[in-house]
């Protein structure tokens, strides 16, 4: 028997899910508002210690950014905390909503009681399960909280179908409230990834920006990590979307409504290319609301009706009820790491074999340069 914990850091609320791997019942659903962590990232820390005191907690997996190399939070550098939340220091001072998180990170690291037990996991760039020549000149190919999404799917295929992790072909989408993000599974293995700032537009940010758009922008503001964050679904309707429930947004179908589906069936159709997936998951904010499920199951069946092709589109199903998907993913990771019930998911995800930095495969501009900017720790 095995207790554990995982959380993910989205970008309306940083939830937190425990489970007992060998009853599969939950001892913990909860989910803090985000902005309370961005003003005081210790309630993390004492929520998770409070946890802990009380179900004896055998391993924790922590929402890590973009990540890093899977390692125990006692043995990250302050050089891995600072590269898996990167920002300017013009954007530090903003006091940006990622600065919650490193300081939740540090926190993490300095804490005796946690930092043993606590692990920081990688991003999709860190995977060697993902083809050198498909990291080309990008960073954000899905943070630590889509692999944990893509974790839960892949128990969950295997679990239903009742076949090996090695014997999962899948897609893994995740619709937030910032971004649609698609991970491609072969063989149980992310071999490739639609996703966040790489991929194509969500509710709220723009996803990936034409070059030129880039240059034009950067030459006329500040090119801040906070303008990652918009020009997405909501903002083509002319929506504030931190005062329009997504709700509403789904159900009176503005103009934004279309490219969120449509991003969603893109991200699809781009990873065909790397995988034959039998059936496609979807998770996050949105998939909770019926009537988008609905309309993204047509927009996908839409787009392959010129193929005899037909995978299956379901929801994926987890044990919580208020934390988001990628809270259990990540609590399933932390039940393998501990010996727990999912130590060969971990194995056939090859996790541990996580490595290099995140701009290993930037070719536009010297990494080191990147590197010597972005690794100094600032809070």
């Amino acid at each position: 028997m095995v207790r554990v914990v995982g959380t993910d850091s989205g970008t309306k609320s940083y939830d937190i899910f425990g489970f007992d791997d060998e009853t599969n019942e939950f001892f913990v659903d909860e989910s803090i508002p985000r902005d309370e962590v961005v003003a005081n990232p210790y309630i993390v820390v004492k929520r998770l210690k409070e946890i802990d005191k009380r179900f004896g907690v055998d391993a924790i997996v922590a929402s890590s950014g973009y990540g890093m190399p899977l390692k125990l939070a006692k043995d990250a550098t302050d050089e891995e905390i600072a590269l898996a939340t990167f920002v300017t220091e013009n954007d530090v001072r903003k006091r940006l909503r990622i600065m919650g998180l490193r300081k939740l990170m540090k926190l993490l690291k300095e804490d005796p009681d946690l930092n043993y037990k606590t692990y920081f996991t990688p991003g999709v760039i860190y995977l060697p399960t993902v083809p050198i020549h498909r990291k080309v000149n990008r960073v954000d190919m899905g943070t630590s909280d889509k692999v944990y999404t893509a974790a839960l799917a892949i128990a969950r295929h295997a679990e239903l179908f009742k076949v090996d992790y090695s014997n999962v072909n899948i897609i893994a989408i995740e619709i937030g409230f910032a971004y649609t993000s698609a991970l491609a599974v072969r063989n149980g293995e992310i071999v490739d990834a639609m996703a966040g700032t790489a991929g194509f537009p969500g509710y709220l940010g723009s996803g990936f920006i034409d070059g030129e758009t880039a240059y034009a922008i950067s030459n006329t503001v500040e090119f801040s990590k906070e303008l990652l964050f918009k020009g997405g679904a909501a903002y083509l309707s002319g929506l504030d979307p931190f005062k329009t429930p997504i709700e509403e947004f789904v159900s009176s179908e503005p103009v934004g409504y279309e490219l969120l589906l449509e991003s969603v069936a893109k991200d699809f159709l781009v990873l065909l290319y790397s995988t034959k997936p039998s059936t496609i998951y979807l998770s996050g904010r949105f998939s909770r609301i019926p009537k988008l499920v609905e309309d993204v199951k047509k927009r996908i069946e839409s787009a392959l009706n010129f193929t005899n092709y037909k995978p299956q589109v379901l929801e994926l199903k987890g044990l919580s009820g208020v934390s988001k998907q990628a809270a259990e993913g990540a609590a399933i990771i932390a039940s393998g790491l501990a010996g727990g019930k999912y130590k060969r998911l971990v194995e056939v995800m090859k996790l541990k074999e996580s490595r290099g930095t995140i701009f290993d495969y930037v070719t536009i501009v010297d990494k080191e340069q990147l590197l010597k900017r972005f690794s100094k720790y600032v809070d």
